[in-house]
Protein backbone atom coordinates (compact mmCIF):
# COMPACT_ATOMS: atom_id res chain seq x y z
CA UNK A 1 0.00 0.00 0.00
CA UNK A 2 1.02 3.94 -0.25
CA UNK A 3 1.59 5.93 2.90
CA UNK A 4 3.04 9.50 2.49
CA UNK A 5 6.37 9.72 4.63
CA UNK A 6 7.36 13.01 6.67
CA UNK A 7 11.31 12.79 5.50
CA UNK A 8 12.63 15.72 6.93
CA UNK A 9 10.95 19.54 7.09
CA UNK A 10 10.32 20.49 3.66
CA UNK A 11 10.42 16.64 1.97
CA UNK A 12 7.45 14.60 1.73
CA UNK A 13 7.57 10.80 -0.09
CA UNK A 14 4.99 8.41 -0.84
CA UNK A 15 6.76 5.20 0.00
CA UNK A 16 5.08 1.60 -1.01
CA UNK A 17 4.35 -0.28 2.03
CA UNK A 18 3.56 -3.94 3.20
CA UNK A 19 -0.11 -3.40 4.02
CA UNK A 20 -1.14 -3.72 7.55
CA UNK A 21 -2.94 -7.12 8.76
CA UNK A 22 -5.56 -8.30 11.54
CA UNK A 23 -3.41 -10.62 13.75
CA UNK A 24 -5.24 -10.59 16.97
CA UNK A 25 -8.77 -10.00 18.65
CA UNK A 26 -10.90 -6.73 18.71
CA UNK A 27 -8.47 -5.34 15.70
CA UNK A 28 -9.89 -3.44 12.51
CA UNK A 29 -8.62 -2.39 9.17
CA UNK A 30 -9.97 1.29 8.04
CA UNK A 31 -9.40 3.06 4.83
CA UNK A 32 -8.76 6.83 5.54
CA UNK A 33 -11.27 8.75 3.25
CA UNK A 34 -10.17 12.32 5.16
CA UNK A 35 -7.04 13.56 6.71
CA UNK A 36 -6.63 17.22 8.31
CA UNK A 37 -3.38 18.54 9.54
CA UNK A 38 -3.19 18.87 13.10
CA UNK A 39 -1.84 22.40 14.75
CA UNK A 40 1.37 19.53 15.53
CA UNK A 41 1.87 18.89 11.87
CA UNK A 42 1.84 22.04 10.85
CA UNK A 43 4.89 23.03 12.98
CA UNK A 44 6.40 19.39 12.06
CA UNK A 45 6.06 20.55 8.07
CA UNK A 46 7.34 24.32 9.42
CA UNK A 47 10.67 22.47 10.51
CA UNK A 48 9.06 24.20 14.22
CA UNK A 49 9.06 20.62 16.04
CA UNK A 50 12.37 19.25 15.54
CA UNK A 51 12.07 16.90 18.69
CA UNK A 52 10.24 15.06 16.89
CA UNK A 53 12.95 14.13 13.66
CA UNK A 54 11.67 12.66 10.95
CA UNK A 55 11.04 9.27 8.51
CA UNK A 56 7.66 8.47 9.55
CA UNK A 57 4.33 8.07 8.15
CA UNK A 58 2.22 11.17 8.44
CA UNK A 59 -1.04 12.14 9.59
CA UNK A 60 -3.65 11.45 12.69
CA UNK A 61 -6.53 13.23 12.06
CA UNK A 62 -9.23 11.33 9.82
CA UNK A 63 -12.47 9.72 8.95
CA UNK A 64 -12.46 6.42 7.53
CA UNK A 65 -14.32 3.86 6.43
CA UNK A 66 -14.08 0.89 8.34
CA UNK A 67 -12.33 -2.05 5.68
CA UNK A 68 -12.20 -5.33 7.71
CA UNK A 69 -12.99 -6.52 11.72
CA UNK A 70 -11.14 -9.09 13.65
CA UNK A 71 -12.58 -11.56 16.33
CA UNK A 72 -14.24 -9.73 19.23
CA UNK A 73 -15.01 -7.01 17.34
CA UNK A 74 -18.82 -6.00 18.40
CA UNK A 75 -19.71 -2.55 17.30
CA UNK A 76 -18.66 -2.12 14.11
CA UNK A 77 -18.62 -3.80 10.60
CA UNK A 78 -16.91 -3.34 7.05
CA UNK A 79 -18.45 -0.25 5.41
CA UNK A 80 -19.13 1.63 8.49
CA UNK A 81 -17.65 5.28 8.52
CA UNK A 82 -15.81 5.60 11.73
CA UNK A 83 -13.67 8.72 13.09
CA UNK A 84 -10.41 6.48 14.78
CA UNK A 85 -9.21 8.35 17.82
CA UNK A 86 -5.52 9.53 17.19
CA UNK A 87 -4.44 8.36 20.19
CA UNK A 88 -4.02 4.25 20.78
CA UNK A 89 -6.42 3.49 24.43
CA UNK A 90 -7.80 -0.18 25.31
CA UNK A 91 -10.65 1.13 26.88
CA UNK A 92 -11.09 -1.02 29.81
CA UNK A 93 -7.69 -0.28 31.73
CA UNK A 94 -8.40 2.21 34.75
CA UNK A 95 -7.55 5.14 33.27
CA UNK A 96 -9.44 4.74 30.08
CA UNK A 97 -12.09 4.02 32.35
CA UNK A 98 -11.54 7.35 34.18
CA UNK A 99 -11.28 9.12 30.77
CA UNK A 100 -7.94 9.74 30.91
CA UNK A 101 -7.46 7.76 26.99
CA UNK A 102 -4.07 9.59 25.93
CA UNK A 103 -2.21 8.16 29.07
CA UNK A 104 -3.84 4.04 28.23
CA UNK A 105 -1.62 1.50 30.83
CA UNK A 106 -1.89 -0.99 27.87
CA UNK A 107 0.57 1.44 25.78
CA UNK A 108 3.29 3.91 26.14
CA UNK A 109 2.34 7.13 27.21
CA UNK A 110 2.27 8.86 23.91
CA UNK A 111 1.00 6.12 21.36
CA UNK A 112 -0.49 7.16 18.25
CA UNK A 113 -0.59 7.69 15.14
CA UNK A 114 1.73 10.14 12.76
CA UNK A 115 4.81 10.89 14.75
CA UNK A 116 6.52 7.39 13.83
CA UNK A 117 8.69 5.95 16.99
CA UNK A 118 7.79 8.61 19.62
CA UNK A 119 4.35 7.40 19.24
CA UNK A 120 4.96 3.75 19.16
CA UNK A 121 5.34 3.34 15.05
CA UNK A 122 1.16 2.74 14.75
CA UNK A 123 1.58 4.20 11.53
CA UNK A 124 -0.28 7.41 10.01
CA UNK A 125 -3.58 8.38 8.45
CA UNK A 126 -2.26 9.30 5.13
CA UNK A 127 -2.14 6.22 4.24
CA UNK A 128 -4.69 3.01 1.68
CA UNK A 129 -5.21 1.61 5.32
CA UNK A 130 -5.10 1.96 9.24
CA UNK A 131 -4.39 -0.64 11.53
CA UNK A 132 -6.96 0.00 14.64
CA UNK A 133 -5.55 -2.17 17.60
CA UNK A 134 -9.04 -2.00 20.07
CA UNK A 135 -11.29 -0.66 17.82
CA UNK A 136 -14.96 -1.17 19.84
CA UNK A 137 -12.67 1.27 21.66
CA UNK A 138 -11.06 3.66 19.47
CA UNK A 139 -13.44 4.10 16.96
CA UNK A 140 -16.59 6.46 16.66
CA UNK A 141 -19.47 6.43 14.41
CA UNK A 142 -19.94 9.34 12.03
CA UNK A 143 -23.48 10.68 12.10
CA UNK A 144 -25.49 10.36 9.08
CA UNK A 145 -25.54 13.95 7.26
CA UNK A 146 -21.79 14.79 8.31
CA UNK A 147 -19.23 15.36 5.35
CA UNK A 148 -15.61 13.09 6.20
CA UNK A 149 -13.74 16.20 4.67
CA UNK A 150 -15.44 18.45 7.11
CA UNK A 151 -15.16 16.29 9.80
CA UNK A 152 -11.31 15.01 9.67
CA UNK A 153 -10.40 17.01 12.63
CA UNK A 154 -12.85 15.43 15.37
CA UNK A 155 -9.91 12.55 15.93
CA UNK A 156 -8.17 15.66 17.63
CA UNK A 157 -7.94 19.43 17.45
CA UNK A 158 -11.95 19.82 17.44
CA UNK A 159 -12.04 17.71 20.73
CA UNK A 160 -8.98 19.60 22.40
CA UNK A 161 -10.87 22.81 21.27
CA UNK A 162 -13.80 21.40 23.52
CA UNK A 163 -11.85 20.45 26.46
CA UNK A 164 -10.56 24.31 26.68
CA UNK A 165 -13.63 25.53 27.12
CA UNK A 166 -16.63 23.62 27.61
CA UNK A 167 -16.28 21.83 30.53
CA UNK A 168 -15.90 25.63 32.30
CA UNK A 169 -18.55 27.19 30.92
CA UNK A 170 -20.64 24.12 32.01
CA UNK A 171 -19.60 25.08 35.35
CA UNK A 172 -19.76 29.20 35.02
CA UNK A 173 -22.82 29.93 32.17
CA UNK A 174 -22.48 32.87 29.78
CA UNK A 175 -18.58 33.42 31.03
CA UNK A 176 -16.63 35.68 28.70
CA UNK A 177 -13.72 33.35 27.00
CA UNK A 178 -10.08 34.76 25.78
CA UNK A 179 -8.54 33.16 23.57
CA UNK A 180 -4.98 33.80 22.04
CA UNK A 181 -4.73 32.21 19.04
CA UNK A 182 -1.87 30.43 16.99
CA UNK A 183 -3.84 27.79 14.51
CA UNK A 184 -7.10 25.75 14.18
CA UNK A 185 -7.67 24.99 18.24
CA UNK A 186 -8.58 28.28 18.88
CA UNK A 187 -10.68 29.16 15.75
CA UNK A 188 -12.76 25.63 16.93
CA UNK A 189 -12.74 26.94 20.30
CA UNK A 190 -14.38 30.36 19.17
CA UNK A 191 -17.34 27.94 17.73
CA UNK A 192 -17.42 26.13 20.47
CA UNK A 193 -17.58 28.34 23.14
CA UNK A 194 -20.17 30.52 21.82
CA UNK A 195 -22.31 26.88 21.09
CA UNK A 196 -21.39 26.68 24.96
CA UNK A 197 -23.40 29.63 26.19
CA UNK A 198 -20.02 32.26 25.92
CA UNK A 199 -21.57 35.82 26.55
CA UNK A 200 -18.43 37.25 24.85
CA UNK A 201 -15.32 35.16 22.79
CA UNK A 202 -12.14 37.91 22.62
CA UNK A 203 -9.63 36.43 20.33
CA UNK A 204 -5.67 38.18 20.17
CA UNK A 205 -4.05 37.12 17.53
CA UNK A 206 -1.02 38.27 14.95
CA UNK A 207 -2.20 36.57 11.97
CA UNK A 208 -4.63 38.85 9.45
CA UNK A 209 -6.12 35.08 7.79
CA UNK A 210 -6.90 34.00 11.65
CA UNK A 211 -8.49 37.28 12.66
CA UNK A 212 -10.34 37.93 9.66
CA UNK A 213 -11.91 34.18 10.09
CA UNK A 214 -12.19 34.85 14.06
CA UNK A 215 -14.27 37.91 13.10
CA UNK A 216 -16.48 35.97 11.31
CA UNK A 217 -17.09 33.02 13.80
CA UNK A 218 -18.07 35.39 15.90
CA UNK A 219 -15.37 36.64 18.08
CA UNK A 220 -14.37 40.00 19.02
CA UNK A 221 -11.12 40.44 17.82
CA UNK A 222 -7.53 42.19 18.91
CA UNK A 223 -4.47 42.49 16.29
CA UNK A 224 -0.68 42.13 16.97
CA UNK A 225 1.43 40.07 19.55
CA UNK A 226 -0.11 39.10 22.64
CA UNK A 227 -0.37 41.97 25.26
CA UNK A 228 1.18 41.18 28.68
CA UNK A 229 -2.32 40.99 30.62
CA UNK A 230 -5.95 42.01 29.54
CA UNK A 231 -9.14 40.98 30.89
CA UNK A 232 -9.32 39.87 33.82
CA UNK A 233 -11.30 36.49 32.35
CA UNK A 234 -12.59 33.38 34.01
CA UNK A 235 -11.86 31.36 31.05
CA UNK A 236 -8.96 31.85 28.62
CA UNK A 237 -7.12 30.17 26.34
CA UNK A 238 -3.44 29.75 24.86
CA UNK A 239 -4.19 27.76 21.58
CA UNK A 240 -0.67 28.97 20.52
CA UNK A 241 2.87 27.68 21.29
CA UNK A 242 4.66 30.41 21.69
CA UNK A 243 5.56 31.40 25.45
CA UNK A 244 4.55 35.14 24.53
CA UNK A 245 0.77 33.72 24.41
CA UNK A 246 1.05 31.52 27.18
CA UNK A 247 2.10 34.55 29.71
CA UNK A 248 -0.88 36.42 28.56
CA UNK A 249 -3.18 33.99 29.04
CA UNK A 250 -2.31 33.24 32.68
CA UNK A 251 -2.23 37.11 33.35
CA UNK A 252 -5.41 37.32 31.90
CA UNK A 253 -7.25 34.44 34.21
CA UNK A 254 -9.25 36.14 36.78
CA UNK A 255 -9.12 34.96 40.06
CA UNK A 256 -10.03 31.26 40.36
CA UNK A 257 -10.30 30.81 36.86
CA UNK A 258 -9.43 28.31 34.54
CA UNK A 259 -6.35 28.58 31.65
CA UNK A 260 -5.51 26.00 29.41
CA UNK A 261 -2.49 25.91 27.17
CA UNK A 262 -2.75 23.54 24.33
CA UNK A 263 0.94 24.56 23.11
CA UNK A 264 3.51 22.36 23.04
CA UNK A 265 6.74 24.28 25.05
CA UNK A 266 9.80 22.34 24.16
CA UNK A 267 13.15 22.50 26.84
CA UNK A 268 13.50 21.62 30.30
CA UNK A 269 12.00 24.41 31.78
CA UNK A 270 9.76 26.90 30.79
CA UNK A 271 9.10 30.13 32.91
CA UNK A 272 5.87 30.67 34.14
CA UNK A 273 4.58 33.91 36.56
CA UNK A 274 3.54 31.05 39.41
CA UNK A 275 3.71 34.09 42.08
CA UNK A 276 1.17 35.96 39.98
CA UNK A 277 -0.87 32.50 39.48
CA UNK A 278 -0.62 31.80 43.25
CA UNK A 279 -1.89 35.16 44.41
CA UNK A 280 -5.16 34.82 42.06
CA UNK A 281 -5.97 31.13 43.04
CA UNK A 282 -6.05 30.47 39.20
CA UNK A 283 -5.83 26.74 37.60
CA UNK A 284 -3.76 25.93 34.91
CA UNK A 285 -4.43 23.26 32.78
CA UNK A 286 -1.60 21.65 30.45
CA UNK A 287 -0.76 18.37 28.72
CA UNK A 288 -2.30 15.86 25.64
CA UNK A 289 -6.13 16.16 26.04
CA UNK A 290 -7.98 12.81 25.85
CA UNK A 291 -9.91 13.64 22.75
CA UNK A 292 -11.64 9.80 22.70
CA UNK A 293 -14.16 10.42 25.70
CA UNK A 294 -14.87 14.11 23.82
CA UNK A 295 -15.96 12.78 20.07
CA UNK A 296 -19.31 12.08 20.43
CA UNK A 297 -20.26 15.06 22.06
CA UNK A 298 -18.43 16.70 19.05
CA UNK A 299 -19.86 14.98 16.32
CA UNK A 300 -23.34 15.68 18.15
CA UNK A 301 -22.73 19.55 18.07
CA UNK A 302 -21.64 19.35 14.47
CA UNK A 303 -25.43 16.91 13.66
CA UNK A 304 -27.30 19.49 15.67
CA UNK A 305 -25.67 22.14 13.84
CA UNK A 306 -24.69 24.43 16.68
CA UNK A 307 -21.09 24.31 14.94
CA UNK A 308 -19.57 24.04 11.30
CA UNK A 309 -15.91 22.62 11.93
CA UNK A 310 -15.93 23.28 7.79
CA UNK A 311 -15.79 26.94 8.67
CA UNK A 312 -11.73 26.51 9.38
CA UNK A 313 -10.77 24.15 6.92
CA UNK A 314 -8.55 26.41 4.89
CA UNK A 315 -8.32 24.67 1.31
CA UNK A 316 -9.28 20.47 0.58
CA UNK A 317 -7.19 19.28 -1.96
CA UNK A 318 -7.38 15.46 -3.42
CA UNK A 319 -4.81 12.62 -2.18
CA UNK A 320 -2.76 12.88 -5.43
CA UNK A 321 -2.22 16.84 -4.20
CA UNK A 322 -1.07 16.22 -0.69
CA UNK A 323 2.50 16.94 -1.09
CA UNK A 324 2.14 20.36 -3.04
CA UNK A 325 -0.32 21.24 -0.64
CA UNK A 326 1.68 20.21 2.58
CA UNK A 327 4.91 21.78 1.78
CA UNK A 328 3.14 24.92 2.33
CA UNK A 329 0.19 24.23 4.94
CA UNK A 330 -2.02 26.60 5.62
CA UNK A 331 -4.28 26.40 8.85
CA UNK A 332 -6.18 24.01 7.95
CA UNK A 333 -4.93 21.32 5.32
CA UNK A 334 -8.10 18.63 4.38
CA UNK A 335 -6.80 15.53 1.96
CA UNK A 336 -9.86 13.83 0.83
CA UNK A 337 -9.95 11.30 -1.69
Amino acid sequence: MRELTYVGPGKLEWREVAAPKIDGAGQALVRPLAVATCDLDTLLLRGEAPMFGGGFPLGHESVGVVVEVGDGVTAFKAGDRVVPSFQISCGSCDRCRRGLTGNCERVRGTGMYGIGALGGNFGGALSDLMKIPYADAMLVAMPDGLAAADMASAADNIPDAWRTVAPMLRDNPGAPVLIVGGGSIGLYAIQIALACGASRVDYVDDNSGRLKLASELGASVREGPPPKKTGPYPITVAACATQAGMLCAIRSTAPGGVCTNCGIHPGETTPMPLFDMYITGMTFVTGRGHPRTVIPEVLELARAGKIQPALVTSQVVSWDDAIPALLDPPTKLVIAR
